[in-house]
């Protein structure tokens, strides 16, 4: 348990004590008939706790959790982007809610292709063109049912920390500073974000517009967002630049609710979010091809596993490319997709001896590299309910437009369409015409909320950000808590490694084991390091009622308890 005071006693001398400026963060909680909370904030993660306490449920907490992220996490939380949820009720009833944004009416197949033919990957990634149709909003007003509290309690919390303000922490000082020159290149007026000297740790941060917004919402419910003045700021904000949100599009934005993918593995019952994430058909394809090699017969992190892993990565995310995408626009082939009979004839290839070429499983086209920005919640509550989000503006602080006025950033998920077919996007995922550009369409999306079922009861609730590294760092965290028998706090913290068909590289962190880093170097594999890999936020019940919720360490992540 770790405690850091962010602000000095100077500055807390200069604020008022209603001002958030003790910042808790607790990487990991035992506990026994208690809620749960983890996610990317502490502040975020005791506004839900604060929730629990109030007699919500785990969906009264993760909605309460989420508004708070767009205040205290506005690099990832929001109320301008989307997001995905998969809830499990102590019932047994089983559900997930599609709140991912949607293209404009206005959008169209090519929109981002220039004169000579080229794809113009600036324009899907930032500024107002970039922006897709808001979701999140909807999504927590669709949660709502599942709900005990009214939303005028569940949004309070995150007024709260908006009006009064909260001290920033170091690594929110260095991302602000970091995008200062593109806030101010994507925001025609002057924004909170910018101030004149550098942002450092203390730093007080407050949100008079945002809260305002907030309020409207509390007030008018979902139409507090979709319509009147919010609404009329967003098209105004379009209008700045190329943006092509109406009011119309706001008005008809609906959320989708979808039946759950699941599947087995190890005798435990996988729930996790169907299409238009690919996340959940990528993880019952690389779970179902590790039973194939019985995984457990290996050492987390070993070549041998290592091998088994990547190689199902990487034929995964071929299928990715060429078969998902929106459900509703095209022919869902994930029964196909995740079948025995398909998976064997795609493992025949497999070897030991050296890597699969990715030629061998899809045409090789050369991949960029880019930062990556999500945010995922877990949270289990005393009854038994869990439930398990990943929600995301998409890049670093979104399209990094601000709506003037409102106080919150628009994403920038017009960039996870196939802008041109064969074109990978920011995180390098290459798409093809299951994921093409049309009018009310989802964009693909690799987050993989997930809760995992053992005789009925949760087990596991796991979530990650990290853009196409999602869907690998939670298959990761599954096998070495299913498989390698690993605990929560070690399966979260364990190196991770990723492949995604394309590039040919894995990645791993730099604590990556060096032994087994050479013996995949003489196999013909090529690896790359980095600094980290998500931040996967998990809660694991054991048989005998134990609950072990960890936060990663990678990050401010933390856990509340109610």
């Amino acid at each position: 348990m770790k405690k850091i005071l962010i602000a000095s006693m100077l500055l807390a001398a200069q604020l008022s004590w209603a001002q958030f400026t003790d910042i808790n963060i607790i990487k990991e909680v035992q506990v026994k008939k208690k809620g749960v909370v983890v996610s990317a904030h502490p502040l975020a993660s005791e506004a839900g706790a604060k929730i629990l306490k109030m007699g919500g449920n785990a969906y009264d907490a993760v909605t309460a959790t989420q508004y708070a992220l767009a205040v205290v996490y506005p690099q990832a939380g929001n109320i301008g982007g989307g997001g995905f949820l998969v809830g499990v009720k102590n019932n047994g009833e089983k559900f997930t809610l599609d709140y991912r944004e949607t293209a404009p009416k206005k959008a169209s197949r090519d929109m981002y292709i220039d004169k000579k033919g080229k794809a113009d990957t600036d324009l899907s990634q930032n500024g107002r063109l970039a922006v897709g149709i808001p979701g999140s909003v909807a999504g927590f007003f669709a949660t709502l049912k599942y709900c005990k509290l009214p939303m005028e309690k569940i949004i309070q919390p995150a007024i709260d920390l908006a009006e009064k303000g909260f001290a920033i922490t170091d690594k929110e000082a260095e991302m602000l500073n970091n995008q200062r020159e593109k806030f101010q290149r994507h925001n025609k007026s002057s924004i909170i974000f910018v101030k004149d000297t550098p942002w450092k740790a203390g730093d007080l941060l407050v949100q008079k517009d945002l809260a305002e917004t907030l309020k409207l919402i509390q007030k008018l419910g979902a139409k507090g967002f979709y319509e009147g003045k919010t609404a009329d700021l967003l098209v105004a904000e379009m209008k700045r630049g190329n943006g092509i949100i109406t009011l119309e599009d706001l008005k008809n934005y609906k959320v989708a609710e979808r039946k759950a993918l699941e599947f087995e593995y190890k005798g435990n019952d996988v729930v996790t979010m169907p299409l238009p994430s690919s996340g959940g058909v990528l993880l019952a394809q690389m779970l179902r091809v590790a039973s194939f090699e019985n995984l457990e017969k290996y050492q987390q992190n070993s070549t041998k596993a290592v091998q088994i892993m990547t190689e199902a990565e990487r034929r995964a995310f071929a299928d990715r490319a060429e078969y998902m995408g929106d459900p509703d626009f095209i022919q869902d082939k994930t029964s196909y997709l995740i079948s025995d009979d398909y998976l064997k004839g795609r493992w025949k290839s497999f070897s030991f001896d050296k890597a699969t070429p990715s030629a061998e499983v899809g045409k090789i086209i050369e991949q960029p590299k880019e930062s990556m920005q999500t945010t995922h919640i877990s949270v289990l509550d005393k009854d038994g309910n869990a439930a398990s989000v990943t929600t995301t503006l998409n890049g670093y602080y979104g399209s990094k437009v601000l709506v003037s006025g409102a106080g919150f950033f628009l994403n920038n998920e017009m960039d996870d369409f196939s802008i041109k077919p064969g074109v990978p996007n920011m995180f390098g995922a290459v798409g093809g015409e299951a994921n093409s550009i049309q009018p009310n369409k989802r964009m693909l999306s690799s987050m993989t909320p997930t809760i995992i079922l053992k005789n009925g009861k949760p087990y596991m609730v796991v979530g990650t950000p990290g853009g196409t590294t999602i869907p690998t760092s939670v298959y990761q965290s599954i096998v070495n808590v299913v498989d390698f028998k690993l605990n929560a706090n070690m399966s979260v913290n364990a190196p991770k490694f990723h492949h995604q068909w394309l590039p040919e590289t894995i990645t791993v962190e730099n604590n990556f084991p060096e032994s087994t880093i050479s013996e995949l170097k003489s196999k013909n594999y090529v690896i790359e390091k980095t600094k980290y890999i998500g931040k996967t936020e998990m809660i694991v019940l054991d048989d005998n009622g134990n609950i072990h919720a960890v936060a990663d360490g990678r990050g401010d992540d933390s856990v509340a308890v109610e």
